[in-house]
Formats: structure tokens, C-alpha cells, sequence
């Protein structure tokens, strides 16, 4: 069997067990209507990254319940690695168990839409104090993620984003500008690189996630602004394989040769703890730099625009939010908690905690933004209305396996000249291809 009906043949079955799982879903479980209830009473709310913030969510809880004294929200929290199967199980047992709200990222979006399990909250949206109100290219992502058009079935709250991380202290030694556009980037990597002294202009993730990475890369240097042109992926568009060239060629040259086999965690420790000058991950290790590195020493910008003036190119990151689950006996008082923590103060209260981009533009204004610069920025970008976001096709059953560990060994032969650019790139488009052909059969 050659890769592509191999390809062919497991996306047709994923699609086939998500179809079952609609079959059962469409009975007395989860795709029940549910009620809309007097908007009062309990509610269960289901956190989707438990432990990490669990603080954060019961302070957010405790106003609730302050502001709303006839509702309690039982709070449970769900470990994030669990969050998915945790949900399909309770789906596929009769729903009964399911939350009435529940923490929903887009990664897992479309799976829930596709069994049924979320009412779409497009409408309570108009009808509240949320209209216009929730950064646009989030909300765009949330609707993509759905794969539907038309409604929305989470209430964004954060997002991520990809960042160019980099050491002031080394740039300024070395009297380097901010790497604030390729060709300083660039530049910049060769100069801080001193390979006899252990000193690299950048460090790259070879290992797990490589190719989240890779893609970031990828479309903000060649400024495309859409995954899909038609029903192919632009992924392997000559633009791209020009773009991933200049990035793998950086392996070894400007970086440790340990970057092979880095994963995040990894990545992150030997850019704090060594002399580096780069780094591109996300929002999310800023804490982890400061702690190591002190704040005057780390600075974060988004990914700079492919060329000077043209508007930036951002890829999707996942979107954190709410989802009101359809068999929902209370969806009222559901939906006021909902709105409660996606309102400005929550939510800004929410985000200055985990460090993540606030969903509301409410708390665009607010102090943490203001002295959190990196976030400040890519609020800013996000924010912009020329800023293009290309929107990752989470919605397709195998997208996981595709983008992540059946490519992973394929790009590190990349990265050590087994394999070239484009074929890699040829060889994953096709994958896409397939099972975005797949997905639109079963559409309808």
C-alpha cells in the first residue's frame, strides 16, 4: 500500500468513527437539545487545563457566584492531556455527564461540533454585552476550527502566538539592531555565532512540535495568507520551499547541533541557560525567560512581515475558550458564566495569569498588557487589520497525525540532508490534500 492510499484509508476511517460517534450521539445523549432552564441553580463547569489553573478560575468562580448568588458552579478540574477522551467518553456513554460549560480549544473543536455536543453560541453572542467586543482573526479562527461558515461554537477567551525571542544584552554587545525583519534576522544569526566559544545566533526545535514551528517559519517569510488555495494546501507552494530552505539551512551553521532532537522544553532550557541569541516559540515561555534570564536581558516581537510594508503573516495558534454543551439543563445560567468570564475584567484577569493574549479587546488597555511587552505586541499584530492569519485546518480528523509525529522523522532527515525541502513539503501536501478531500466528501 503506497503512503497516499495509506493516507487515504486512515482519514476515511477516523472519519468513519467520528460518524459513528454522531450516530450515538444523535440519540438520548449529548446532541440533545437540552433546556434553557431558569437560569438559575448549579451548573458544572469542566476546566480543560485543570491544575495550572485551577487558582485562577476558582477567584474567577467566587465573583461569579458574589455577582450571582442564586447560581453555584461546580468546578471540576480535567487534566489537559485527558480533556479530549474526557469529553468523547462522556459523549458516548448518553451525555448525561457532559458539563454545561466546559474549557474547548480549537485543536478538539470540530470533533465536539461533529458528534453533536455544542450548542452554537453565534446568536447569545449578538444578544450580549460580548457583540463586537472579541478580537476578530480569534473569532475567525474559532469559526474555521468549527468547520462551518456561518456559526460559532465556543466563546474565544486567549490565544498564542508564535515569537522571535531574543537576547538585548547579545544584540547590544555586538551593536545588532532588533531582528525586527528577515534580513536582520538573518544577519544577526551568522554575527552572534561563535561555534569555538559555544555561541549560537539561534536555536531551532528538530524534536516533538517541529513542524508547528516550521510552518510559523514558513509563511511569515513567504507572506502567503492562506493554507488552502482551492482544495490544495499551499504548503508546498515554491514560495514556502524557499522560505523552509533558508530556515533548515540555519541547522548547524548558527545553531547547536542538539536541535535535532529538541522538543520545546528543551529548545527553551539551552536558549536561558546558554549564550544564544534567538529563539521563535510562543507567548508561552516568557515566564521561563524572565525567571532565568531577567527582564532586561529578553526581548519578544511577533514574526516579522515578509518584506518591508507588507502586512504581517501570522499561522494559527490553537484558541483557548468556552462551549456551552447542548444537553445542557440549565444553558441560562450556563450561558451568564460564559459571558461573566469572557467579559473585559475577567478575562483580562484570566489571561495576566496563564500569559496568554486576551480574546476581549476590553483589556487591551489594561497594566500587565502594558508591562508585559512581548504580549502587548502580539496583541497589537493580532489586532491588526492588515495582519493576515493563516488559519490551520484543525478541523480535519488527521491533522494531528499529519502535522505532527508521522512528519517529525521526516523533517530531522530534512534538516540532515536526506531529504530536501520539497520533497518533504511535496510528500505532506499530498497528505493534506487527501484528507481534506476526504473531510469534504463527508460534508453535506
Amino acid at each position: 500500500m503506497n503512503p497516499r492510499t495509506r493516507r487515504t484509508t486512515r482519514t476515511a476511517t477516523a472519519l468513519a468513527a467520528l460518524l459513528a460517534l454522531t450516530a450515538t450521539a444523535c440519540g438520548d445523549d449529548g446532541s440533545t437539545t437540552g433546556e434553557e432552564g431558569a437560569g438559575k441553580g448549579t451548573i458544572t463547569f469542566w476546566d480543560n487545563n485543570g491544575a495550572p489553573r485551577t487558582k485562577v478560575w476558582k477567584r474567577i468562580i467566587a465573583k461569579f457566584e458574589d455577582k450571582y448568588p442564586d447560581i453555584t458552579v461546580k468546578y471540576v478540574p480535567i487534566p489537559i492531556t485527558n480533556v479530549q477522551s474526557k469529553y468523547d467518553t462522556a459523549i458516548q456513554s448518553g451525555g448525561d455527564s457532559l458539563p454545561d460549560v466546559g474549557g474547548v480549544g480549537t485543536a478538539y473543536l470540530a470533533n465536539l461540533v461533529a458528534q453533536g455536543a455544542l450548542d452554537p453560541v453565534t446568536d447569545r453572542i449578538d444578544d450580549s454585552a460580548l457583540k463586537g467586543k472579541l478580537i476578530k482573526n480569534m473569532v475567525d479562527s474559532v469559526r474555521a476550527a468549527g468547520g462551518e461558515d456561518q456559526e460559532l461554537y465556543s466563546v474565544p477567551t486567549s490565544a498564542n502566538q508564535g515569537t522571535l525571542w531574543y537576547r538585548t544584552d547579545l544584540f547590544a554587545a555586538a551593536k545588532l539592531p532588533a531582528p525586527d525583519s528577515w534580513e536582520r534576522f538573518y544577519k544577526a544569526a551568522d554575527e552572534l555565532t561563535d561555534k569555538g566559544g559555544n555561541k549560537f545566533g539561534f536555536t531551532l526545535r528538530g524534536g516533538a512540535g517541529s513542524i508547528a514551528q516550521a510552518l510559523d517559519m514558513m509563511y511569515a517569510q513567504s507572506g502567503i495568507a492562506s493554507f488552502w488555495d482551492g482544495d490544495k494546501t499551499t504548503l508546498n507552494d515554491p514560495r514556502n520551499v524557499a522560505a523552509l530552505e533558508k530556515y533548515i539551512a540555519l541547522f548547524k551553521k548558527v545553531t547547536p547541533a542538539a536541535d535535532l532532537n529538541n522538543d520545546f522544553a528543551k529548545m527553551v532550557a539551552q536558549f536561558d541557560q546558554g549564550d544564544i541569541g534567538m529563539l521563535q516559540h510562543n507567548l508561552g515561555s516568557y515566564v521561563d525567560h524572565v525567571r532565568l534570564l531577567g527582564k532586561e536581558k529578553i526581548a519578544g516581537i511577533p514574526l516579522p512581515p515578509s518584506r518591508a510594508g507588507a502586512p504581517r503573516t501570522i499561522v494559527s495558534n490553537p484558541v483557548d475558550g468556552l462551549g456551552l454543551f447542548k444537553a445542557s439543563k440549565n444553558k441560562a445560567a450556563a450561558w451568564k458564566f460564559i459571558a461573566f468570564a469572557a467579559s473585559p475584567e475577567m478575562n483580562s484577569l484570566w489571561n495576566e495569569d496563564v500569559g496568554a493574549i486576551p480574546a476581549n479587546v476590553g483589556a487591551a488597555d489594561d497594566d500587565w498588557i502594558a508591562a508585559a511587552p512581548p504580549t502587548k505586541a502580539a496583541l497589537e499584530s493580532l489586532n491588526d487589520p492588515r495582519t493576515k492569519v493563516v488559519q490551520l485546518p484543525y478541523y480535519l480528523p488527521d491533522w494531528n497525525n499529519i502535522s505532527k509525529a508521522d512528519n517529525e522523522p521526516g523533517f530531522q532527515k530534512v534538516l540532515l540532508g536526506e531529504m530536501t525541502a520539497k520533497a518533504f513539503c511535496d510528500k505532506v501536501a499530498d497528505e493534506l490534500n487527501a484528507a481534506q478531500a476526504d473531510w469534504q466528501k463527508h460534508q453535506g
